[in-house]
């Protein structure tokens, strides 16, 4: 779906597990596409769905899939390895190590939620309204 002018491409990646999990990846976004990659995959394992032990494609599989860089999927993974959650295995994929960051919330963390809430606020929701939005959103999060 790459090469037309004009179009926009939406991929999907399967990691092979228990379950069929997918990752999006979108042209759209305004996200460079390894901070998708890495917000993906961090989705799942908050969501229990990539559990420890859970091996991930190797880098040159997921590029080639994607239809990426190799380098993009290589930063992302790296990017990953020193947030602590995967561990990379030349050659052979990686790995997922743990399912909660190795450093523990810092300012970083409250200014991203910070600039989020500011957004909502900016969009006309209402305190009531954000903490709804927060809860459901904790809560599709946390199912399992």
């Amino acid at each position: 779906m790459t090469g037309f002018s004009g179009f926009t491409r939406w991929i999907v990646w399967c990691i092979q597990s228990t379950d069929n999990m997918f990752v999006t990846v979108d042209e759209r976004d305004a996200r460079p596409l390894y901070q998708q990659l890495v917000d993906e995959i961090k989705t799942l394992i908050a969501r229990g769905e990539l559990e420890e032990g859970t091996l991930l494609p190797p880098v040159r599989q997921v590029a080639s899939d994607l239809g990426v860089n190799l380098n993009t999927v290589a930063f992302a993974y790296r990017r990953l390895q020193k947030e602590g959650l995967i561990r990379v295995r030349h050659g052979s994929g990686a790995v997922v190590i743990s399912q909660t960051l190795k450093d523990k919330p810092d300012d970083r963390l409250r200014a991203q939620l910070r600039t989020a809430l500011t957004q909502l606020i900016l969009a006309g929701l209402k305190q009531p309204e954000i903490k709804a939005l927060i809860n459901e959103e904790l809560e599709e999060l946390q199912k399992q």
